[in-house]
């Protein structure tokens, strides 16, 4: 890890996000975000790029590196799960530098304070505070992100759809600076002032004369930059908003590209895990003589809560492990999902809960008026990525190398130093490639335990999880029980809004694992009872409401939980879109008029519900017709959903998804494209399954083909409609999860009458 160099507090050269340059050596680090600015005046320190380079590149900088023939390396310190975060920022970055993008490369950035993701710090500092403290100040919450969570200098998350928020302005002062530097050597060939050459397509021009970026790298870092570095208003290449090939996708269509589970190193054994039920677990027994006549058995690794079997190959590690019977013990409450929605209704049921937003008085206007009330629930949900927890790691010498995808890479270190007792200087992490997460990467537990078995084994090994184990030791989108209540007037108007929400203490869990290193026991048990803003995102809702109130009832479920795809938006987009069909059909009005009622103020959501209705060709939801509407704002991005179904001989049949989307000005819209495609069926596996129930501590769910996932015939058409928008680019990873399940049970209604509160919708108490 880099050093700290002692800076005077306050000074400008030492506040992170100011450029510190010399002859042969810049900063370039994260520019503050909106919001963060007083976050990182307080943080007054500076770093150097640690990322290595060839004797044929230069280093621009902690982003950029440029070789003698011309080929410019993006260095990209976030995960690429296949959400194309590998192209967005290079793109984004080629653009300001005037690169032509057939010479652009990617690299995984190393663990570097410069990397920090101080976007998603200050979004993530209140699950830190402590409890009781949910009511202090932005400005409090951003001193508190820059002592406890960005001053950690390892805050490198991928998370949340933050990577476009949080790096899009440094990337481009990245490319900005570069093409000022290279535009000032060229300027001093030429005897010309720098201002008037231009950068594009790999090439400084100035009139007819030019030279190729790989000519001047070395010139370049000679160079003095303005303050501030200019920014190009019209690009000359207009990368941004083109579909440029994806970095990551010829290596991928080629099997060249390097996941986890494709690393083989000399002399490397494979291992396999079994692990004890959920809670305080400690392996009791096992039959050691069981797997004796296992061909190419090397060793069995044993500690407190599980064991593994390493051998030459991986099945003969799990056939092993099957052979061996390892017998468990624990004490405690297990999981029991009766347990569970016993806690969740007792939570929702007692206790005036944690109120996170109230606007206008609720109680006038329930003594007033009609009041209308449901309950909804969901169950905890799988992330069920392609790939399994996968890691391989090489321990020699006192030093550990480790290759693992992961979104929280200095955790990932803490975690595999602590476990074998070396220091986290001694620990080489080489960031893989994700087959799938959905924020299942957060957890850094296989990273302990591939330490441990490449210590006691001393050669390589590559630890892979079963899918059994994958899904009984998931940390769960967290079950919710919620209660909606509503006044409404005689034209079915809503006068009130009231909102209850009984859920885990899921993101405070999720940031005690990954920033402060707790093991899955331990974050929840120091969760619980603990209210979490986080847990109610996305309920408060988009409407214009004049009395409204939302109020968080933390329940203790004794399941992990953690970071899924949209998050408690999930779930809460579920409650009130469904609560809004409700009312409508109550009033007597279609649902869309009704939405659209409430809407003053809210242009670009109203958009989004008139832009789907036109292009789904929206009938009111007639009774019968089979339409479903559900709209949501998440994030700074807006999306409008119509499900057309009808009813098949084997229950309802989703025929189309219809989907107007603003999420600010688009970067990569083939990439935008497949990430809201990808939300939407993920959407449509949470409305029909995606999740489990408990029993005994274990996971019932146990294989994909217990989760009721949709199949390829079953995908209906989808149909994805962008406005145009020059706002400020968001992320584009998530927002197209949460509309889908209401507008499923909102079309199931208008189809068939039958109203389902529950997720998924055709589970056993549906």
């Amino acid at each position: 890890m880099p050093t700290e160099p002692e800076t005077e507090i306050g000074s400008e050269e030492g506040e992170k996000g100011t450029k510190l340059f010399t002859r042969r050596n810049f900063l370039i680090g994260g520019s503050a975000a909106t919001g963060l600015v007083l976050a990182w005046a307080i943080w007054p320190r500076s770093y150097e790029p640690n990322i290595s380079a060839t004797e044929n590149e230069e280093i621009f900088g902690a982003y950029l590196k440029i070789s003698k023939e011309g080929q410019v390396t993006v260095v990209v310190p976030q995960s690429e799960m296949g959400q194309g975060v590998y192209t967005v920022l290079p793109q984004i970055l080629a653009d300001e530098l005037g690169a032509d993008w057939r010479t652009i490369a990617v690299e995984p950035a190393p663990i570097n304070p410069l990397y920090a993701n101080d976007f998603l710090a200050l979004e993530w500092a209140e699950t830190l505070l402590p409890a009781g403290a949910e009511k202090l100040t932005e400005e409090d919450a951003a001193r508190w992100a820059a002592k406890n969570v960005a001053t950690r200098n390892d805050f490198i998350v991928t998370a949340d759809s933050s990577s476009i928020p949080a790096y899009a302005s440094s990337f481009r002062e990245a490319g900005a600076a570069a093409r000022v530097l290279l535009s000032k050597a060229a300027a001093v060939k030429w005897d010309v002032e720098w201002e008037s050459c231009t950068a594009e397509n790999g090439f400084i021009s100035n009139g007819e004369r030019n030279m190729r970026f790989g000519e001047l790298v070395a010139d370049a870092l000679k160079q003095d930059l303005p303050d501030p570095v200019p920014l190009l208003s019209s690009p000359a290449n207009n990368l941004v908003g083109q579909d440029l090939p994806r970095l990551d996708m010829p290596s991928k269509l080629d099997g060249s590209a390097n996941f986890a589970g494709d690393i083989r190193l000399p002399d490397m054994v494979y291992a396999s895990i079994r692990q004890g039920p959920i809670g305080a677990t400690r392996l009791k027994s096992f039959n050691r003589e069981g797997a004796s006549k296992i061909i190419g058995l090397v060793d069995v690794v044993e500690q407190d809560q599980w064991i593994a079997a390493v051998a030459t190959n991986w099945w003969a590690a799990n056939d092993a492990l099957d052979k061996m019977s390892p017998m468990f013990e624990t004490t405690g409450l297990l999981p029991n999902s009766d347990k569970m929605d016993a806690a969740l209704e007792k939570a929702l049921a007692e206790g005036p809960g944690t109120r996170f937003a109230s606007r206008g008085e609720t109680k006038p206007a329930f003594d007033e008026h009609d009041n209308v009330q449901a309950r909804y629930q969901v169950d905890a949900a799988l992330h069920a990525p392609m790939e399994t927890r996968t890691a391989a790691a090489d321990y020699q010498n006192g030093r550990l190398e480790l290759w693992l995808a992961t979104q929280a890479p200095a955790a990932a270190v803490k975690s595999a130093a602590k476990a074998i007792g070396i220091s986290t200087d001694n620990v080489t992490l080489y960031p893989m490639l994700a087959g799938g997460s959905f924020g299942r990467n957060l957890d850094s537990k296989i990273a302990a335990q591939v330490a441990i078995i490449a210590e006691k084994i001393g050669r390589p090994v590559q630890l892979m999880w079963s899918r059994v184990e994958e899904m009984m030791h998931d940390h769960y989108r967290a079950p919710a029980f919620a209660r909606l209540d509503a006044a409404t007037d005689k034209a079915g108007r809503i006068q009130a809004l009231q909102i209850k929400v009984a859920a885990p203490a899921s993101a405070r869990e999720q940031s005690k694992r990954v920033v402060r290193g707790m093991d899955e026991i331990a974050a929840m048990r120091a969760s619980i009872d603990e209210a979490d803003a986080k847990a109610v995102e996305g309920a408060d809702v988009q409407y214009n409401i004049p009395n409204f109130s939302l109020d968080h009832h933390p329940a203790h479920i004794g399941a992990p939980t953690g970071n899924w795809r949209s998050n408690a938006h999930s779930y809460n987009a579920f409650f009130v879109e469904s609560f809004i069909d409700e009312l409508a059909a109550k009033a007597g009005i279609e649902p869309l008029s009704y939405r659209m009622q409430l809407m003053s103020g809210r242009p670009r959501l109203a958009r989004c519900l008139t832009g789907v209705a036109a292009m789904a060709g929206w009938d009111g939801g007639l009774d019968g017709s089979g339409q479903g509407l559900a709209c949501h704002s998440m994030r700074g991005g807006h999306i409008a959903v119509i499900v057309s179904a009808n009813r098949g001989e084997s229950g309802l049949r989703v025929r189309r998804i219809s989907a107007t989307v603003d999420v600010g000005r688009i970067i990569h819209p083939d990439i935008a494209r497949q990430q809201i495609e990808g939300g939407i069926i993920y959407g449509l596996a949470m409305a029909l399954g995606s999740s489990t129930r408990f029993n005994g501590g274990i996971a019932e769910a146990r294989r994909l083909s217990d989760l009721a996932l949709p199949r390829l015939a079953e995908i209906p058409a989808i149909q994805i409609e962008f406005i145009r928008s020059e706002e400020e680019p968001v992320g584009v990873e998530e927002i197209g999860v949460p509309a889908v399940a209401p507008a499923i049970a909102n079309a199931l209604f208008s189809a068939t009458g039958i109203r389902l509160r529950q997720l998924p919708l055709f589970s056993e108490a549906s």
